[in-house]
């Protein structure tokens, strides 16, 4: 057995996989063979879907099945609702809502005693999680505001429907566009901490619902998600600044503050992902307020052409334009990652299944650094 150690397993292969493939050399991204941009500006949020769990996209008959039983499993339990009340009046943390909701979702499931390695059954229940966890988000937000929920509407699509829960209004073609854009820009990215945390509770048998909540856990971390948090908050100070915005970038990169939303774990050139949505927030601004994009183009621009990040790997990244994105769309700024949850939650889902097809317990084990065997002393003798 090597005992080579790889701190955070970087690099090491775990497990074979169909459902997407990233070159961070060539900045592109695959799902399923079909590059991001096809999907990005050819296909809906619940394409996508059903291409990660069922392997190909969907004809027409295909996909109104799918959406149908998607919208039908939309509505969540008073239980549900009450708890995001109560929740939001202590102040929690979105992300925590998220995470309880999550696992509450399970005490409704018609499917709770289906057999573990039950594939089918599986799917159906990550289908359920899926299509609830827009409307447990939207109300927890409508309670913290001190609103009443809206109601999912079944002639929505998921992106729309999430948008129209949230403000009570019925969004236009673009913001919707836009956000059912995003939402296949992160359902899925290779073996990220969370979608490997969903594997590990995955490989134990465990139920969907388990791994999804330890998805939104693994998610919840400053490290993995909230980064277009950081951006946002950034762009916020920005505007609220006394300089001009070009003069605020030069005086924080001279005083060495970290710019959020640039560099990736992955990429060493600019994430496919960020290059689609700043065409996206090009558009919101074009229809409404432009700052925001203004402040963005300014920041990529001084940062890769003039101090030259480009040359040493560092790029944007999807969270650099995706907080722009989102705050031109009205989304409060800690919703943002609860989002990104929302989204990933199908990759989740996809890979646990993809994993179970030929499951082995994920085991891995760690280098003793401890002392060597000592002598025990009773209680009473030390």
């Amino acid at each position: 057995m090597a005992d080579d150690l790889k701190k955070g397993l970087e690099g090491v292969l775990v497990a074979e996989s169909d459902l997407s493939s990233i070159d961070g050399d060539a900045g592109q991204l695959i799902y399923r063979g079909y590059t991001i941009e096809d999907l990005a500006r050819g296909a809906s949020y619940e394409e996508v879907l059903y291409l990660l769990w069922h392997g190909h996209l969907p004809n027409a008959d295909e996909l109104a099945s799918f959406t149908d039983a998607l919208t039908e499993e939309r509505t969540v339990s008073d239980d549900v609702l009450s708890t995001m009340e109560r929740l939001a009046d202590a102040e929690e943390r979105p992300m925590a809502a998220l995470r309880t909701a999550v696992s509450m979702f399970s005490a409704t499931e018609p499917e709770s005693d289906a057999d573990p390695e039950d594939l089918d059954a599986t799917l159906r229940q990550g289908r359920r999680i899926t299509a609830k966890i827009p409307t447990a988000l939207a109300a927890f937000e409508r309670y913290r505001l001190g609103d009443e929920p809206v109601d999912p509407r079944p002639d929505l699509g998921l992106a729309a429907n999430f948008l129209y829960m949230l403000t009570g209004e019925e969004p236009d073609d673009i913001a919707a566009e836009t956000f059912d854009q995003a939402l296949i820009l992160h359902a899925d990215h290779g073996l990220n901490a969370s979608t490997f945390t969903s594997m590990v509770i995955g490989s134990t048998m465990a139920d969907i619902y388990s791994a999804v909540t330890g998805g939104v856990s693994a998610l919840s971390g400053p490290l993995h998600g909230g980064a277009n948090q950081d951006v946002m908050e950034v762009l916020i100070e920005i505007d609220e600044s006394d300089l001009d915005h070009r003069e605020w970038i030069e005086q924080a990169t001279e005083e060495g503050r970290r710019i959020p939303g640039f560099g990736h774990r992955v990429y060493n050139v600019k994430d496919p992902r960020a290059k689609i949505l700043a065409e996206r927030s090009e558009e919101l601004a074009e229809n409404g307020e432009s700052r925001w994009y203004n402040y963005t183009t300014t920041i990529e621009q001084y940062l890769t052409e003039e101090k030259g990040l480009v040359e040493k790997g560092i790029a944007p990244n999807v969270d650099f334009y995706s907080g722009s994105v989102y705050y031109q769309l009205g989304i409060p700024i800690d919703m943002y990652t609860p989002i990104f949850a929302m989204s990933r939650a199908g990759g989740w889902i996809a890979h646990v299944l993809e994993y179970q097809e030929d499951n082995r317990l994920i085991r891995p084990r760690a280098r003793y650094t401890g002392p060597d065997t000592r002598e025990f002393v009773p209680i009473d003798d030390r």
